[in-house]
């Protein structure tokens, strides 16, 4: 059997980096002698999440360009020019059967580069409106892999197969293990609990929505999971001093998801692609606070995608101070609504979304091999 050969690009978040690393296990579970090498930007999260999944990664100068204050983009354009001769460098001493892009950045001079050496590419757009980066590499991609129907408004419509984003295998699994996950948090089962996320770095809208309201979170008889993030778990925690009977459960990162996701009954996050798949396929009823700072605004498109079908709730991040804690608390006390969002999310679940991207990268180095 050939032994395939494979590079993987993209990065920044742990919305990109987890589907790209979800991908290569899939691709390694069902080729193990497969060789796999990730690409991304040299001072973002990739350099140390890839390796510690246990695969190989080059890290690139490139960066993203700075829509405020343009005279930086010089700086921008220099790396770029760098960027690509070393991705130039990286292909031809790696020889890849294809190169995919799991968007961000990062990608963009690599599967430039692959396409332009004649090696095939796939890209895998995340989110419901496409970013820059996928929308100049689509032109010459084999195919272009999707997680929201409607896509054929910035890609091919030939190119483009719906199959949903990839996953953490763990969250796959986290149904059914409400018991032993409330017990990992130190919390009642008695009780309805709210689980607040806002990304690794965290989220200060959703952190400051919060700590304004714990007077309310502390009469209403709910408990929570608080994720704050690198950047607020401090100034959390000063807060919850003053709250000693809250049950609150608060660090700025959680290891057991899966946990985290199974003992929820409302969850509170940002709108990136990966964490909305994630809930689709757990079926679990989310308010969204798109995050307002990000590029073409897609987290508010990603949102609405979901609210349009009543699948979600959306609170903008300039009304979640006021807003976010009050509609959280009405929501999950009304078990029918809760019902409703649960059966509407679960309508939207992409399952097996890895195994099927991995479908088609063999067809496509199978049918340039022939």
């Amino acid at each position: 059997m050939k032994q395939y050969r494979i590079i993987i690009s993209g990065g920044g978040t742990g919305g990109h980096i987890f589907p790209a690393i979800s991908i290569a296990n899939t691709f390694r579970s069902r080729f193990p002698d497969a060789e796999i090498l990730f690409v991304g930007a040299e001072d973002r999260m990739e350099m140390e999440k890839v390796p510690a999944a246990g695969y190989r990664i080059v890290g690139l100068p490139v960066s993203g360009f700075d829509r405020a204050h343009l005279l930086n983009n010089i700086r921008v354009l220099r790396r770029l020019i760098k960027s690509l001769g070393l991705a130039k460098k990286t292909i031809r001493e790696f020889r890849p059967d294809i190169a995919v892009g799991v968007g961000g950045y990062a990608s963009g001079p690599t599967l430039w580069m692959a396409a332009s050496l004649g090696i095939p590419t796939l890209i895998q757009e995340q989110n419901s409106y496409a970013g820059v980066t996928n929308k100049l590499l689509a032109k010459k991609a084999c195919k272009i892999c999707v997680a929201y129907d409607g896509m054929e408004k910035f890609f091919p419509a030939d190119r483009i197969v719906v199959t949903g984003n990839p996953v953490r295998k763990d969250l796959e699994e986290a149904q059914g293990k409400r018991e032993e996950a409330l017990k990992f948090f130190g919390l009642s089962p008695e009780k309805k609990t709210i689980l607040v996320v806002g990304g690794s770095l965290g989220a200060r809208t959703i952190n400051r929505s919060i700590q304004g309201s714990l007077d309310k979170l502390f009469a209403s008889d709910v408990q929570v999971i608080w994720q704050t993030g690198r950047y607020y778990q401090e100034e959390a925690l000063k807060h919850l001093k003053a709250y000693r009977g809250i049950s609150v459960w608060c660090s700025d990162f959680i290891t057991r998801m899966d946990y985290a996701y199974s003992a929820a009954d409302l969850i509170i996050s940002r709108a990136g692609a990966s964490s909305i798949s994630e809930l689709c396929l757990l079926k679990k009823p989310v308010i969204l606070v798109p995050s307002p700072n990000v590029a073409e605004d897609h987290q508010t498109k990603n949102a609405l995608a979901l609210a349009n079908k009543d699948a979600a709730i959306m609170v903008a991040d300039k009304e979640a101070e006021q807003q976010l804690v009050p509609e959280a608390l009405e929501v999950i006390h009304d078990d029918e609504r809760l019902r409703t969002l649960s059966r509407n999310i679960e309508k939207l679940a992409q399952h097996q979304s890895a195994e099927r991207i991995v479908d088609e990268i063999v067809k496509i180095i199978n049918k340039e091999t022939l």
